[in-house]
């Protein structure tokens, strides 16, 4: 039978809270959080929390000294969007891929030198040899991938955490070297002693996918932190749009289209109208500079430009972002002067997030006469008053740490809650962390794992996909596929399914390199299997669908009807209709299911309900299961899932 159009359904992982994790135009679904009244915790106001003198905690002068009001102090004037990203992730491969920065920026960790001296001969080997692995998968080379390995592996013998880690990557996936996850588990170990945060990444998914959550969730909150330390105030973290490359069987060309960047003929349209003067456009233009999206590369310069042109033809919207590019020092000097004039416009014109940022400066004390916690939190709460994410995060921060206000975990709670609700990142680490301490919330290693790690996800390790996607657009198939491998190490669903497509959709064009030069058909499919089966894990139904039919026709893999089952159940459990109409195939026909026609009729009956547009092959297929029924041993309808 042929596929069934299916519509995208949301998964019910067992996390009340619907958390948009990432921005409207992606295609990534939402996860469920449900936190039922058991899950809630009556606290005494001070259980655990952050020291502090009680009779203080109502002073204006009480200073806070924690890092949750320290959103500005991450960037200066100086700094820019990626050498922010150099700086928070020792041992990315940015300065490789961005050819803007020099190899001497590769490493921000304590084995550089800070003093003028030498840079480390290893880390210059170690950048050598990922400029060389990259341009080799580039050009389909694996003697090339070969020596680049072999590169790799002379620093990390001397030494070097993140030679380690890229190591472990290559024997992780068995690249020009024997395949061998003891090995790379042992290697990922090294690199994260050291200080990779990648490694870490990848050490915490492998507890993760273990359930060894008290391992898990101790590398997730240190990874959370970090990333914490790259979001902006009152706004989502900087983005990284997670594209995925397919829908279903077939590329996503609208998703893909709409990535292109400058390329773009959407986008250019956009500039013409901006260059024409029209202040919709040129608030636009800015705000995709400002964040990187659409394929566009962060830009604060540009931004600042076209917030300044638009705000010049009136449009108020973008007083608020001026406001934050002062305070940040985004691409201009810092001036908290300017920032509290302009997000003190932006109010007024009822921008109500521009009162989060309001205060914070009252918080902080800058570009204001003095610190003032009482104003502060009647800007937050008018915030909040308007649904505002940002205000119900912030009055939470104030109620968890008793500044101006008695402290009330409960309450904290609540307001972090709200703003989960709203997908605001930064209120999802601080309900993890509840989690984690049993403050407020009963004690729930799997819950803060789980929350953990969707911050985690947004810290500054998940640009690669933005370089993994530009490979792709360009037709570099091979870079692509080992960038998004990498990711789907580290445990982004999106680039398991995505390395996933790859192999199976170009995987015969010699791109994919195994143990001893280009993937065997066996070693492709194994790979490509082991990755939709992580995908399926993380509530992508598409993958266990794949998953299923590998097993059901033999693909790469021994036929397996229990184990194609398996998977589907695992599909169906996600209200694929697909699956449920592959699962009362099974049981009609007695393949790794029981044979019994009322289960049967029931899935079929499922895949109906779910998906109008399965309305046909249903139809089919209960006229057949009528026919068995009432004419048992005479004739069937033939037919293929």
């Amino acid at each position: 039978m042929s596929r069934m159009r299916r519509r995208r359904a949301l998964p019910l992982l067992p996390l009340l809270l619907i958390c948009a994790l990432l921005p409207l135009s992606s295609p990534v679904r939402p996860f469920v959080i449900v936190i039922t009244g058991d899950d809630l915790k009556e606290t005494p106001s001070s259980d655990s929390l952050p020291s502090s003198d009680p009779s203080s905690s109502s002073s204006e002068d009480h200073d806070d000294g924690d890092p949750d009001w320290d959103e500005f102090s991450s960037s200066s004037s100086s700094s820019s969007p990626a050498s922010d990203d150099l700086r928070l992730d020792p041992g990315s491969w940015l300065s490789v891929l961005d050819p803007s920065f020099s190899n001497s920026h590769l490493n921000s960790s304590s084995s550089s030198p800070s003093d003028g001296s030498d840079p480390d001969p290893r880390e210059a080997l170690f950048v050598s040899g990922i400029n060389a692995m990259l341009a080799a998968a580039s050009a389909a080379d694996p003697a090339a991938v070969d020596a680049a390995a072999s590169q790799i592996e002379v620093a990390a013998a001397a030494g070097l955490p993140h030679a380690h880690s890229a190591l472990a990557f290559l024997r992780g996936y068995g690249v020009l070297r024997p395949l061998s996850r003891p090995r790379a588990f042992l290697h990922h170990r090294f690199a994260a002693e050291g200080g990779n945060p990648q490694s870490k990444m990848a050490l915490a998914y492998t507890y993760f996918r273990q359930a060894m959550y008290e391992k898990a969730v101790v590398l997730y909150a240190e990874l959370a932190e970090t990333a914490m330390m790259s979001f902006l105030i009152s706004k989502e973290p900087p983005v990284i749009e997670p594209v995925r490359l397919h829908s279903g069987t077939e590329e996503n060309k609208d998703a893909l289209r709409k990535s292109r960047g400058e390329e773009d003929e959407d986008f250019q349209i956009t500039e013409y109208q901006a260059q024409r003067g029209n202040s919709a456009a040129m608030f636009k233009i800015g705000l995709l500079y400002y964040y990187g999206l659409r394929g566009l590369r962060r830009n604060h310069t540009k931004a600042l430009h076209w917030f300044s042109k638009a705000v010049e033809k009136g449009d108020t919207r973008s007083m608020e972002f001026l406001g934050e590019i002062y305070a940040r020092g985004a691409g201009v000097e810092r001036n908290y002067t300017k920032a509290f004039e302009w997000l003190s416009r932006a109010a007024k014109q009822q921008y109500y997030s521009a009162y989060n940022g309001l205060g914070y400066l009252y918080v902080k004390g800058y570009g204001v006469e003095k610190k003032n916690l009482t104003k502060a939190r009647e800007y937050f709460e008018i915030a909040a008053e308007q649904k505002e994410p940002g205000g119900h995060y912030n009055l939470g921060v104030l109620y968890l740490k008793g500044l101006g206000v008695k402290r009330d975990v409960k309450a904290a709670r609540n307001f972090f809650l709200a703003a989960a609700n709203a997908g605001q990142p930064k209120a999802l680490y601080q309900v993890a962390k509840l989690f984690q301490k049993g403050i407020g919330l009963k004690k729930n290693l799997y819950m803060a794992t789980l929350l953990y790690k969707a911050v985690a996800e947004r810290g500054p390790w998940s640009s690669l996909s933005r370089w993994a996607l530009e490979s792709y657009l360009k037709g570099d198939m091979g870079k692509a596929l080992l960038l998004y491998s990498r990711m789907a190490e580290l445990g982004y669903e999106v680039a398991q399914s995505n390395a996933a497509w790859i192999l199976d959709r170009y995987g015969e064009q010699s791109i994919c390199m195994g143990e001893s030069g280009f993937c065997t058909d066996a070693e492709r499919h194994l790979r490509a299997h082991s990755l939709w089966w992580q995908a399926s894990e993380q509530g992508n139904e598409h993958a266990a669908l794949l998953i299923g039919d590998a097993y059901y026709y033999g693909r790469g893999i021994e036929r397996d009807y229990e184990r194609a089952a398996e998977a589907y159940m695992h599909a169906q459990s996600q209200l694929n209709a697909q699956a449920m109409f592959n699962l009362g195939y099974m049981h009609e026909h007695g393949q790794g299911l029981p044979l019994d026609l009322h289960l049967a009729k029931r899935y079929y009956d499922q895949a109906l309900e779910i998906d109008p547009a399965a309305k046909l092959p249903v139809t089919l297929a209960l006229m057949s299961l009528w026919l068995r029924k009432n004419y048992a041993g005479g004739f069937v309808f033939v037919r293929r899932v």
